[in-house]
Parts: structure tokens; sequence; C-alpha cells
């Protein structure tokens, strides 16, 4: 079914402001993220049959690794965690965290056996691989960047993407690796219609002066990444609004896995499940799903049959198939909402085994997620990515091909 006025929509408005902001792979929560799916990437290259459920929690000189995990990989954890925090920059003890001095606790437990059942096809209550949990998951798309993702989060994601460039290639040698960006766009009718305002928090070295800081953050971060046509004389830029950011990382805060799910998804635009991502194998729903609402939703985007759409799909532990599929387009379809649910149905494989089998998710792929956000990106892992169902949903809905 079509939702029909569940809740006020930003887009049925006129003129407003939207926010969104995205965190550098140094930011805590994403040092946490990134440590749970770097060790499952290496389970999933030895046994992609591995049933991983990775919590880490980042701080002051420790990193704590607990979960559920059922596999055949032997995997040298500590190992993997210091390789990790090593790539993403911490590697002098002066920042208070670093890869070769933090102490590492590993305490983990096999996934429990009454879920395993409900997730092994043939030893639960149903012959098919079911969900691994209950919960809804969404996927959104819309027509206001080239990637199909809402402005703010894209361009939120594009400064701290570019932030870690300009550190790793030295560009600015005074960097360190923990950052945040917020981006709000100044929405016309519902559309873009210029940039109001970019903040940038980054971690630096104590030496660099804020005059210099402030300077070379605008023209060699923020301003080559935002549409020129969007920014104006009365942009606001916030560098680093408290002066100083020298102590940061894990030092300066602790992190956990699964703290930053709006980031890593639409910036607050749609809704989200509640479930996180990062640490978790793909017989979670949690994760594949959510991954195949994002494809539904940007290939119903693609195939022109609306200029928006946001998939909710919900499942129940030990079930194959759904329990619902909804659409809604914001009043944008070119059919209705109700039919187009019917076509997604038959067109997208939706049990978790078919989601896991055509988005080629039993792959060691996860780490590369885990900073600059899931969505919006290019690259062979990023399967969900793909528009390559539009010509078989124009079919359906009975429109002519794209031109």
């Amino acid at each position: 079914m079509a939702k029909r006025n569940i809740h006020s929509n930003p887009l049925d408005s006129h003129n407003y402001l939207f926010t969104s902001e995205s965190v550098t792979m140094g930011h805590p929560d994403k040092v946490a993220d990134h440590i749970s799916d770097a060790i499952l990437d290496a389970m999933l290259a030895q046994d992609p049959e591995s049933r991983v459920a990775c919590e880490t929690m980042v701080t002051t000189g420790l990193v704590v690794v607990a979960g559920e995990i059922t596999t055949k990989a032997i995997v040298d954890i500590p190992t993997v965690v210091r390789n990790t925090i090593r790539k993403i920059g911490y590697t002098d003890p002066e920042m208070g965290f670093d890869c070769e001095n933090c102490a590492v606790m590993v305490t983990l437990d096999k996934q429990s056996p009454d879920i395993s059942q409900g997730v092994t096809a043939g030893q639960g209550l149903h012959k098919e691989q079911g969900a691994g949990d209950q919960g809804l998951m969404f996927g959104y798309a819309c027509t206001e960047t080239p990637q199909l993702m809402p402005m703010p989060i894209q361009l939120a994601h594009a400064i701290t993407t570019r932030l870690a460039k300009v550190r790793q290639n030295k560009t600015l040698s005074w960097l360190r690796p923990d950052g945040k960006s917020q981006v709000t766009v100044e929405y016309e009718n519902s559309k873009p219609k210029r940039i109001h305002t970019v903040i940038v928090s980054t971690q630096h070295a104590p030496s660099v002066r804020y005059s210099q800081l402030r300077k070379q953050i605008v023209e060699k971060v923020v301003l080559p990444v935002l549409p020129k046509r969007l920014v104006d004389k009365n942009t606001i830029f916030h560098i680093n609004p408290t002066g100083r950011f020298v102590i940061g990382g894990p030092k300066g805060d602790c992190g956990l896995t699964g703290r930053k799910i709006i980031v890593d998804t639409y910036g607050g635009r749609g809704s989200h499940g509640g479930g996180c991502f990062s640490g978790k194998d793909p017989t979670k729903v949690d994760r594949s799903a959510s991954y195949m609402a994002r494809y539904i939703a940007k290939n119903v985007v693609a195939a022109r049959l609306a200029n928006a759409c946001e998939v909710q799909l919900s499942y129940a532990i030990g079930i194959a198939e759904p329990i619902s599929v909804l659409i809604d387009t914001e009043g944008t379809s070119k059919i209705s909402e109700q039919k187009l649910s019917e076509i997604i149905r038959k067109l997208f494989p939706l049990t978790p085994k078919k989601m896991i089998t055509h988005l080629k998710l039993a792959r060691p792929i996860y780490a590369e997620t885990s900073y600059g956000g899931h969505f919006g990106r290019k690259g062979p892992n990023f399967t969900w990515e793909k528009t390559n169902m539009t010509t078989k949903l124009r079919n359906a809905a009975g429109l002519k091909p794209r031109k």
C-alpha cells in the first residue's frame, strides 16, 4: 500500500532549510565501525557463510571487540584491529591513541543456536533461509544530485572525503584524522537553490595558526567540492568554530559501532528503521535489506518513474519473505504507488538469500562502507548503487523505454 498523510514531509512545503552532517574516518564512532567491518571482511574472506555481529568500542588507549560470531575462519583479531587503526591514520602516540600502543580486548561468543536455526535453510520452522531478526528497513533516492541522493548529505560526505584526501596526500600536513562537516541547503519550491551554511570541524596539530587553518580548509577542502552555482557571497562558513581542535579521536570521545546511522544513510531525509549496518554479515536484514531498499529506490528514480522514492521493507525473524513492502514517491509517481509496489515485489529479490546473491553481498567488501556513507558511492563493490533494473521497471509499468 502507498503511504498517505502519515507525517508532514518537507518536500510538500515551499521554502525551507535542510541540514545534514558527515564525519571522517577518524571520528571515534567511525573508527569503531571500521574495525567491526574489517573484522567482518577478514572472516568473509575465509568463510563466506560466517555469521558476524561484531561491536567495537574505542577510547583512550583501549579497543574492546565484543559480539556473537560463528565462523570457520581463523582470524588474528588484534592484528586486524591494529592494521585498521594504522590505515585510518592514528600512528602517533602524541594523538593519545595509536595503533601500536592501544590495548585490544576481545570478548566474543557464538551466535545463539535459537537464532541460527531460523537463519539456516532447513533448520527452523520454515525451509527457506529466514531473516536474522525482525525489523524495518528503508531506502531512499531523489533527483537532487547525479548520485540520486539528497544534496545536503552528498555534499557533507564530499567534504569529509576531501578532508581525508588532503590529509593522506600531505597537502595539509597539519590535519589529523578526526573531523566533521555539516551542510545546510536552502530550498525554494522544494528544489535546492543555494548553499546556506557550511560547517567544518577538523582535528589538527597544535602548531597550525587558526587563520591559516581556516583559509586553507575553505580554499583546499570546501570550495573544490561544492557546486559553484550554489555558493554565493552570503554563504556562511564556520570552520573549527571553537577555535581549537587538537584533542580528538578516541582520546577526545568514546566511539561505538552503530552510532552514526543517519550519517550512514540519507542525512535525515527519508526514514530510518533504527538498525545499524557495520559489523553485521548480510544475513542480517538490517544491512542486506537496507541495501536492497536503496537499490530499488534508486532504480525507480533512475527509470523516471518518480522524482523521489522511499521504500520500506519489514521482516520477521526466521521468515524469508518480507512482511510488508511500502512505497512512497512523495506524490511524484508516474503510476499508482499500489501498482509500483506490486511491480517491485515481482522484479526484485526480497528474501535474504536472494538479496545476498543478487547484490553479491557474501564478499569482504564492507570496510570501505564504514566511512563516507553507504550510499551515493562509486565502485564495483557498491552493487546496490547500480541502475540496471530501469528497463525492466519501465516495461512493467507500461512506459516507453528511456531515450
